[in-house]
């Protein structure tokens, strides 16, 4: 009897002790957990953010072909003396606008006005001769018509004046030279454009073929630019050129106007020649420029970013989204290249108008899932802290 009674006094501590255990657990908010089939059998959900995915849409899109290099003059002259002399005046300096014929420099021109009086003179007797000579067979034909000379006679007079007559052109062929010399004292420009350097200062003396000016027309510009040998065909002439240009900000549109017929010396590439119209003259030469040649080009096709597409080996893929379910669809890819500034694929096949596509590689996803698009959560604006300095007490 004592035992049974004992042993009921252990069963009600032990009662008490759990309830207070539970109650204190209760007081904490601490609840055990409940296992239920429905919990347990729950498939997961993928949660994706609207930028997460992206709407397959007809676009646009261009393959192109990147070039790049440095600006020139079509038209530049270099300016060099024609004549040796002294350099007594240089009339453009660096920068200013000139126009074709414009007077450039003057040279000392006593010497050349010396040489030019001096064929003027050597003319002069040139004619002087010629005048006796032509005098002198004229009297000899007189004089053989009356059978007072021989024939050999009469034809030395008239070789004399041939001789004479030679002497004439000679000189006044002379004249002509000091007169262009005379002439090529006054430096002129060739062509209308800048100057953009000057190697000439008064006083001194240059000799023919010195270098003294150098003009640029900056009305048409053009870029000498390399391309692989295996692009090549894609480029012909007069193709529209996009060109970003180095301290420009708006973009500037030119045309191949030239192809080199042979590869650069040392390198597996072609040089092609884009023209500029620079009418405003506000791009000069020497700027760098990189260019984009539009090689290919597909219109109203259906489009993907280029990180969209997925491989297994050689097939592609994309992930794509139905009824809230993810999906890997197999696709056919087109021309790559860019639609609106963007790298993008053409999808051939595979996908129609308007499916949800997940955007990016996101890493290992399981077709199949459940998806639920969630909105991104805003962060708290900051508090503005005041500026005023706290009232003193």
């Amino acid at each position: 009897m004592l035992k049974r009674k004992g042993l009921w006094i252990i069963v009600a501590f032990l009662l008490m002790g759990s309830a207070f255990i539970i109650g204190k657990k209760k007081q904490h908010g601490i609840t055990p957990p409940v296992a239920t089939a429905s919990t347990a059998s729950q498939a997961p959900v993928l949660e994706f953010l609207p930028d997460d995915v992206i709407e397959v849409v007809s676009a646009d899109i261009q393959k192109k072909l990147t070039v790049s290099g440095a600006l020139r003059a079509l038209n530049q002259a270099s300016v060099k003396a024609r004549v040796a002399g002294e350099v007594s005046e240089v009339l453009v300096r660096e920068g200013e606008a000139v126009q074709q014929g414009q007077i450039l420099a003057r040279m000392n021109t006593s010497d050349y006005l010396a040489k030019l009086a001096q064929a003027r003179g050597a003319l002069s007797a040139a004619q002087g001769q010629l005048d006796i000579a032509r005098q002198a067979r004229d009297n000899n034909r007189a004089l053989l018509d009356k059978h007072f000379i021989s024939q050999s006679a009469y034809d030395n007079t008239n070789n004399q004046l041939a001789i004479a007559s030679a002497n004439v052109e000679s000189a006044r062929g002379a004249l002509e030279v000091a007169q262009k010399a005379l002439a090529d004292t006054v430096v002129r420009a060739p062509i209308s454009g800048m100057i953009s350097s000057r190697s000439v200062q008064p006083g001194e003396k240059v000799s023919p073929d010195n270098r003294l000016l150098d003009i640029v027309d900056l009305r048409v510009l053009e870029m000498e630019a390399p391309v692989p040998t295996q692009d090549i065909s894609s480029v012909r002439l007069e193709q529209s050129v996009e060109l970003q240009i180095e301290g420009v900000s708006e973009k500037v549109t030119g045309k191949v106007s030239r192809i080199n017929p042979a590869t650069a010396p040392g390198s597996r590439s072609i040089m092609i020649y884009v023209q500029v119209e620079n009418r405003d003259q506000t791009l000069r030469a020497g700027m760098f420029a990189e260019a984009q040649l539009v090689t290919d080009k597909r219109n109203n096709v259906l489009t993907l970013p280029q990180t969209a597409i997925q491989y297994e080996g050689d097939k592609a893929f994309v992930y794509a989204i139905e009824n809230n379910i993810l999906l890997q669809k197999p696709v056919t890819l087109g021309l790559q290249g860019s639609s609106n500034g963007v790298p993008a694929i053409q999808v051939n096949a595979g996908l129609r108008s308007g499916t949800k596509v997940v955007k990016a590689n996101l890493g290992s996803l399981r077709a199949g899932l459940t998806v639920r698009f969630v909105k991104p959560v805003q962060q708290p604006a900051q508090p503005v802290q005041s500026t005023q300095p706290a009232d003193k007490v």
